[in-house]
């Protein structure tokens, strides 16, 4: 060829370093070529996550416009940035041999934190986040954006406790430290660890150039990925994980697809020979919406309709069902849990009187114990959902009130002796234990489980919050001005949101289908 070639790209340090690797591979083959750097979109607006901005290819378009023009002859992408669909007249040319496909947890101290109920870790993608959160609920996950020099200097400056990069990225720039840590567990991103090559489909010379640059195993798995990205119709602003490889013959794939909280999270691996792979992409996207997808694809497609109401408790799919169609929620549970150990000496012998107030008491001490090992006379518990769990996987239930004052109020008149244990969160109110502690019963509290209050900052468009628990109104107060209606599911929780809002509303039965129906009624 006898023109020089245009190498088009991003101007980021990382981004020079991808040119620079496909521009020496052409002058290997003899070629002149000439890099000319351009900032995009998504270099330039570095005060958003990227999954706000709302534009495809936002790393991108701006190159494909320069092709267009012909102020370029090739652009140079991390295949992982590149739409699955390409603007017409442009193809993917060809892409380089793949890196590390892996995701890399780097730590501002050591990684002993992996085991605390919170922390902190640093991420700008969606698809990380919500993995991340996926299998460590309790922890915070914050935002960080700008090139990875950027972002390393933040991890630095900051007090959290570890931040996640792609491995080929800070791989290819020498700036991974020796103690950072592949993340094995995390499916990445669609031809994650790839570089391609775009040109013009009618350039056939260039084309034919770039094609002996090209890495066929590369090409077949991220083709894959991709195609299984493209099935599911997402982009940038879902969080999908997908990753081919080619073993022995056999091409592997799994793929992910997660609610943006982590909460939800639908998986699929898949094995086919070589050669008989071309349909895999296609069965495991099937696969992932016939399990939920479609409604999980719908909810993030929108996403961008105003919320006017919050749950502070996750709802299911069968409970978001029920909500009429004036009402577009998002829920996450404001408050998060977690099973201390019961140590043995507190039931080594038969409890004349058990109270317990929830189901997370039931499930730490079925956590620890066995249903035969629980020698409990007398079970005095509130709620009818606590009730049912307690009969199904313990035993008979003495007594069951609505709230926990009622109950103290029970026990007072008709307890058998004169003393209770207490299976009890940290965070408990008052009422039980000072209601029979003046009435001269005896309250030995077993705190059972700890309770994490982990409230989000609401959008300006709620009108109401819909609250389980006092525990979640304060979660709620931790991040929020306190405003619109509060939706109680009780008495107890909405003694304490009178404390703070004007209008407040109770279900009729302590259930979340009956708070559901209490928004309903506000929005007939």
């Amino acid at each position: 060829m006898s023109k020089i070639i245009r190498i088009g790209t991003r101007d980021s340090e990382l981004a020079l370093y991808q040119a620079k690797a496909v521009q020496s591979q052409l002058e290997h083959l003899g070629h002149q070529t000439q890099l000319v750097p351009v900032k995009s979109t998504g270099d330039l607006v570095l005060d958003k996550p990227l999954y706000e901005l709302g534009i495809t290819g936002i790393f991108t378009r701006t190159l494909d416009i320069a092709m267009l023009n012909g102020d370029i002859d090739i652009a140079v992408h991390s295949l992982k940035d590149v739409p699955t669909l390409l603007p017409k007249g442009i193809v993917q040319a060809a892409v380089l041999k793949r890196g590390n496909v892996r995701d890399t947890l780097l730590f501002k101290h050591n990684e002993e934190f992996l085991g605390a109920r919170e922390a902190t870790i640093a991420t700008g993608s969606l698809r990380r986040r919500a993995q991340w959160l996926n299998r460590y609920p309790t922890h915070t996950v914050v935002d960080i954006r700008g090139n990875v020099n950027t972002r390393l200097q933040k991890l630095e400056d900051s007090d959290w406790n570890g931040a996640i990069f792609a491995a080929a990225g800070i791989g290819r720039l020498d700036l991974r430290p020796e103690d950072a840590v592949n993340l094995e567990w995390m499916i990445p991103a669609p031809a994650q660890g790839a570089i391609m090559i775009a040109a013009l489909e009618e350039d056939e010379e260039t084309l034919a150039i770039l094609k002996e640059i090209n890495h066929e195993e590369t090409e077949i798995c991220t083709t894959i990925e991709r195609e299984f990205l493209n099935k599911l119709e997402g982009g940038c602003t879902a969080p999908i994980g997908g990753l081919a490889f080619i073993k022995d013959e056999e091409v592997t794939f799994e793929g992910i697809l997660l609610s943006k909280d982590g909460t939800k999270k639908i998986h699929v691996k898949r094995v086919k020979a070589l050669g008989e792979h071309h349909d895999i992409a296609q069965w495991c996207a099937d696969y992932i919406l016939e399990r939920g997808g479609n409604r999980l694809m719908d909810e993030l497609k929108e996403s961008h309709v105003p919320t006017n109401i919050y749950s502070t408790k996750s709802l299911t799919d069968d409970q978001r069902f029920l909500l009429n169609d004036k009402v577009k929620v998002e829920s996450s549970d404001f408050v998060k849990i977690s099973l201390n150990r019961i140590h043995p000496r507190f039931l080594k012998n038969e409890i004349q009187n058990v109270v317990i107030t929830s189901q997370n008491a039931v499930e730490a001490l079925l956590t620890n114990y066995s249903a035969v090992e629980l020698q409990f006379k007398n079970i005095y518990c509130v709620g009818r959902r606590t009730k049912k769990m307690i009969e199904n996987r313990i035993g008979k239930v003495t007594h069951t009130a609505k709230n926990a004052k009622k109950l103290a109020e029970y026990l007072v008149d008709n307890i058998e002796g004169t003393e209770v244990t207490y299976f009890c969160s940290d965070l408990r109110l008052d009422d039980l234990p000072t209601i029979l502690t003046d009435n001269n019963i005896v309250v030995n509290e077993v705190e059972a489980y700890q309770t994490k209050l982990d409230s989000v900052k609401l959008p300006e468009s709620v009108e109401g919050v819909m609250f389980y628990s006092p525990s979640t109104i304060q979660s709620y107060k931790k991040e929020n001005e306190v405003k619109g209606i509060a939706f109680c599911i009780g008495e107890t929780t909405a003694k304490e949101a009178k404390k703070h809002f004007k209008d407040v509303r109770v279900a009729k039965v302590p259930t979340v289908e009956s708070v559901i129906e209490l928004v309903n009624q506000h929005y007939v």
